[in-house]
């Protein structure tokens, strides 16, 4: 780590808070900070997060964030080459705070997980995963999923001609499950309710072969204004945009034969990719988002065709976001029946994922920690 790295790194360290996260401190002192090499710039963001994703260790250190963040680069480099020296131990009382192992069953796999640097995944278009690997060397396919690709390449995936032409995306492997589950058709209806910058809507779009109808909502604008420039870029054209709060009074009186909600969430299940959230969120959120989430289910099941599919994702783990509002769901919808969902195997040897509710733990795929469940309404 050069002298240039650590004091950048640490800067922004300085910088973090509850209320601005640690991604939101790199893009702001980043931008602050001329002619850096986009080498280093990469240095920077992966000794910050290496020092959150360390910092159970790092708390009782002495001395300044310098000293304690090469502490955290040897026990990365330590943890990489032999993950044995870090005891299970360390991990349950260092790796997450306390009030997690309430919240979920806490397992030895995740656990470990959370101190591996994360993969960075790429959805490429129907079709095109070829040609894209041809143009990007270090990318690799999914052997379970022909259009997700993992990159370990250098390149600014950005600048690239292909980024430019929209032939492909920079999404999780997890989020491209709840597409894949979704599973539109061509000529559908469907509505993303919680649509962010559109991650999730692109994937529906490219499945639905852009034919069809996708209404996007969010409660954001200036998410909405991204999402205009995402889909624009992709030639995703079968969607329409429109502000939702999440209350009862809904954007539209369209029935759709699905409904997307991926609700606001804790994101445990992005800790390993955001560790700096380990360290500010709090149980009390977790309760608080449960209970947006369950808000955001019972008002949208009105807009479910009958027939049609309620799918409801978060990329969480904790019971209370997961099986707790799946459980208030069921019996508060009796219009409702599960709806079976089901994965090819993640790795050889493992068996098929499939049931109305499922979990998708890091491990599975290497991507993000995410559950999705699912229902269809009953037609009568």
């Amino acid at each position: 780590m050069s002298y240039l790295v650590q004091e950048i790194a640490a800067e922004v360290i300085r910088s973090t808070s509850r209320d601005k996260p640690a991604d939101a401190a790199l893009r702001e002192v980043l931008k602050q900070t001329r002619n850096l090499a986009p080498f280093d710039a990469t240095e920077v963001s992966k000794t910050v997060f290496l020092y959150y994703r360390w910092h159970g260790w790092l708390r009782d250190e002495r001395g300044g964030v310098e000293g304690k963040m090469r502490l955290a680069l040897r026990l990365a480099d330590r943890f990489r080459a032999n993950p044995a020296t870090i005891s299970m131990t360390e991990l349950r009382t260092k790796a997450i705070p306390a009030w997690v192992t309430e919240q979920l069953e806490v397992t030895d796999d995740w656990l470990s997980s959370l101190q591996r640097e994360p993969k960075l995944w790429l959805r490429v278009k129907r079709g095109r995963g070829a040609a894209v690997m041809d143009q990007l060397p270090g990318t690799h396919v999914s052997p379970t999923f022909p259009e997700a690709l993992v990159y370990e390449g250098e390149t600014d995936l950005f600048k690239t001609p292909e980024f430019q032409a929209g032939e492909f995306e920079i999404q999780d492997i997890s989020s491209q499950v709840v597409g894949v589950l979704c599973n539109p058709k061509p000529g559908e209806t469907w509505w993303d309710a919680c649509a962010g910058e559109g991650g999730k809507l692109l994937h529906l779009s490219d499945l639905m072969q852009n034919k069809g109808s996708i209404w996007a909502s969010d409660r954001a604008a200036w998410r909405l204004q991204k999402l205009k420039r995402r889909t624009a870029r992709a030639k995703a054209f079968n969607y329409r945009a429109a502000l939702w709060d999440g209350s009862v009074k809904l954007p539209t009186k369209t029935k759709f034969d699905g409904v997307l909600v991926d609700a606001p969430c804790s994101g445990l299940g992005t800790w390993q990719r955001n560790p700096h959230a380990r360290w500010t969120t709090t149980a009390e959120d977790v309760k608080e988002l449960a209970a947006v989430q369950r808000r955001l289910l019972a008002n949208v099941a009105g807009s479910v065709k009958p027939g049609g599919k309620l799918i409801y994702s978060v990329c969480t783990l904790t019971r209370a976001e997961t099986s707790g509002v799946v459980d208030d769901f069921n019996r508060a919808q009796v219009e409702f029946e599960p709806l079976e969902l089901s994965l090819p195997p993640a790795r050889e040897g493992q068996s098929a994922l499939g049931s109305p509710a499922l979990t998708v733990w890091p491990a599975a795929f290497w991507g993000n920690g995410m559950f999705i469940a699912g229902w269809r309404r009953k037609k009568h």
